[in-house]
């Protein structure tokens, strides 16, 4: 139900724009993340958006310098990176949920009740 895309290799420095599409629920109910895996480790939050768009989160690693935004007509959400660095390696996954408690809910994954498939980032310093 959740399609994320537009991973790829990019030099240090440089952008990319992932996108998630979903299907199959009712978008604009739901809350959405991004969190990436790097090898060996654990899944991590990146950012996330309220319902309707009014409040965005971000992991402090990636503050100033990512920015996630939605658009609820064609059920999508997107996470734009600018300089990337090679620490942003790593595969990232988009997800949907509607049960989050406070603001700082957003941040676990615990939350999210759909996942998208996960697209490869990687970053060469």
């Amino acid at each position: 139900q959740l399609q994320a895309s537009g991973g790829g290799l990019v030099q240090a420095g440089g952008s990319l724009r992932l996108s998630c599409a979903a299907s199959g629920l009712t978008f604009s109910r739901y809350g959405q993340g991004w969190f990436r895996q790097a090898p060996g480790k654990e899944r991590v939050f990146v950012a996330a958006i309220t319902r309707i768009g009014g409040t965005t989160y971000y992991a402090d690693s990636v503050k100033g310098r990512f920015t996630i935004s939605r658009v609820n007509a064609t059920n999508t959400v997107y996470l734009r990176m600018d300089s990337l660095q090679s620490e942003d390696t790593a595969v990232y996954y988009c997800a949907a949920g509607s049960a989050f408690i406070n603001m700082a809910s957003y941040m676990f994954a615990r939350y999210y009740k759909y996942w998208g498939q996960g697209t490869q980032v990687t970053v060469s310093s």
